[in-house]
């Protein structure tokens, strides 16, 4: 049975940083036929004031950046827009936040995979990134456990991988990863 979509889809893409989720997300603009646009939570970093911050307050403004971030992808989908989303949960609070206000019907749920081997030497590559970064996410990006469809860019190209989620799309079964995990969170509490 078929998800019944009542906004613009939100195309999920989690992963660690340097799993490859961006590369997909370039991708996924020029392989799909309806319109999307690519919100990277990277680009809502970069619109931010540059200040020295103590760690405390530093904190509190990624908290903010991050909760006005997925009220940004909410609203864009709530007008009827698709979206695909270059994000990770690396914190149970970012998944709780989303589930809420993301109608759990219109999400698709990639898990963007990468051995950790390949990701720091990703990570060494690039050279924006501290060392050990992608090693502290792994474990907490993908705790939930629970997706629509799942890549590893350590054996598929990103247009592999944005292959992958356009043969997916038309076939997505129903009840949703998102639905799912609400499901559980609500039972849980």
């Amino acid at each position: 049975m078929a998800a019944t979509q009542t906004g613009g889809l939100i195309i999920f893409l989690n992963g660690t940083s340097s799993s490859g989720k961006s590369s997909i997300a370039k991708e996924l603009l020029t392989v799909l036929d309806e319109t999307y646009f690519h919100f990277p939570v990277d680009a809502f970093h970069a619109m931010r004031a540059r200040k020295q911050w103590t760690p405390d307050e530093l904190r509190t403004v990624l908290k903010h950046t991050w909760t006005g971030f997925h009220r940004a992808v909410a609203g864009m989908a709530a007008g009827g827009n698709n979206v695909v989303v270059d994000h990770l949960f690396s914190e149970p609070w970012r998944l709780d936040d989303c589930l809420g206000l993301f109608n759990p019907a219109d999400v698709v749920l990639v898990g963007v995979h990468c051995p950790l081997e390949e990701l720091e030497r990703r990570e060494q590559d690039r050279g924006d990134r501290p060392p050990g970064l992608a090693a502290r996410q792994i474990g907490p990006v993908h705790a939930h456990g629970s997706y629509d469809i799942e890549c590893d860019t350590s054996v598929s190209s990103p247009l592999d991988c944005a292959q992958q989620i356009k043969a997916f799309l038309p076939h997505r079964p129903t009840p949703t990863a998102f639905e799912r995990l609400r499901s559980a969170r609500l039972q849980s509490r």
